[in-house]
């Protein structure tokens, strides 16, 4: 019973990974940095642009948890901003430093969850304005303008183009927004049958309404379910399920001929391998189309007229495999389960995952094998 009380006191947070430690880190730093610059411009000087500690806090959320409703750009730059209105507000209108400090903590709380806006750093910017009278008193409401709203946007920003360079998400996706494929349709993960004001009610029945967005709960919901399927499907592994007898080709085969495979097999993918045997790539139909879309558009041709020219093997110099296939796939072994394979063309952007042994080829499992073997699966265990 002791144990188990004091386990309240252990870390409640996963270990973090080494690089998204060093991610979070360094984007708070350039965050920070680039702030500091732009606000030491002398082109800037007077504009009572300064850094305040609350940013320090407001960074935290931005570079460590993007994902966090409380550190999407509306929650960062207007909970920040109405929270300086309150500290404000309450340090022109009481004198004594304890009760300033209390009402403006709490009215700043309070103004937050009004405006669909809380960011926990907004406590500590109605805090420094409470604390600093003198301050107040020289730049009253314009406080809350500069440097609270202007350098918390600054930072945003920031935030935004290095998620972008570092490939996270930042602003986070909102529930009805397009999907992979800019079509209004869902991921499939995320298609569960309720729609946006049941999964509200989910997080205001649990008083999660706060720590978690109504996108990350479909995704969370939608990944048990994906997880919960993928035990239906007992201890099946890549090795069960591939395609063994595998049709390649070459990195320096002419596309001319790639089409020509792909015409007579109808298949959606072709796994590209080296002299020596081992795999290095994938080419999907959608590359050639994409090609063949760049030319006519360099070309001002048709985009028939581009393919042609594109799979033309009488051209002096044919396009190859290798300019157009893709080496970022994800990969398997024999022995990788169908668990870990569910989720990776779950969401429609893998068509097939090839299963290399010591870097070598020996099959490929396609979504229709995917399915196959969950419908095998299904139809066993009832």
């Amino acid at each position: 019973m002791k144990n188990r009380s004091l386990k309240g006191l252990y870390p409640a947070m996963p270990f973090g990974t080494p690089i998204e430690a060093t991610r979070a880190g360094g984007g708070a730093l350039i965050g920070l940095g680039l702030a500091g610059f732009l606000l030491s411009l002398p082109e800037l000087q007077g504009a009572g642009l300064y850094l305040i500690a609350p940013f320090g806090a407001t960074s935290v959320l931005l570079f460590a948890v993007p994902n966090s409703p409380l550190a999407q750009p509306w929650s960062a730059i207007v909970g920040n901003s109405v929270a300086a209105l309150a500290g404000v507000a309450v340090c022109l209108m009481v004198d004594d430093p304890v009760l300033r400090v209390a009402l403006a903590v709490g009215l700043g709380i309070s103004a937050m969850i009004v405006a669909r806006a809380v960011h926990p750093p907004g406590g500590a910017v109605a805090m420094v304005a409470a604390l600093n009278p003198d301050m107040v008193a020289d730049l009253g409401f314009r406080f809350a303008v500069t440097p609270v709203a202007v350098v918390t946007a600054i930072l945003v920003l920031v935030a935004i183009a290095y998620a972008r360079l570092t490939g996270r998400t930042y602003p986070f996706r909102h529930f009805d927004d397009k999907g992979l494929h800019r079509t209004a349709d869902r991921a499939p993960i995320e298609r569960l049958g309720l729609d946006e004001d049941e999964l509200n009610a989910i997080l205001q029945q649990y008083s999660q309404s706060l720590n978690l967005g109504i996108e990350d709960l479909a995704r969370l919901i939608g990944a048990a379910e994906l997880q919960a399927a993928s035990h239906r499907a007992g201890p099946m592994t890549a090795r069960d399920i591939m395609s063994r007898d595998l049709v390649t080709v070459e990195a320096e085969t002419p596309l001319g001929e790639v089409a020509d495979l792909f015409r007579k097999h109808g298949f959606a993918s072709l796994p590209v391998i080296g002299a020596d045997g081992q795999f290095i790539g994938v080419i999907f139909q959608i590359h050639l189309i994409r090609r063949a879309r760049e030319d006519a558009l360099r070309l001002d041709r048709g985009l028939l007229s581009a393919m042609s020219r594109l799979v033309d093997r009488k051209r002096e110099a044919p396009v190859r495999a290798m300019e157009i296939m893709s080496v970022t796939e994800p990969r398997a072994t024999p022995d990788t389960p169908i668990a870990a394979l569910l989720p990776l063309m779950a969401d429609g952007a893998c068509d097939a995952v090839p299963v290399l042994d010591y870097g070598k080829i020996i099959g490929i499992v396609t979504r229709t094998d995917l399915i196959a073997a969950m419908a095998h699966a299904s139809i066993t265990a009832d």
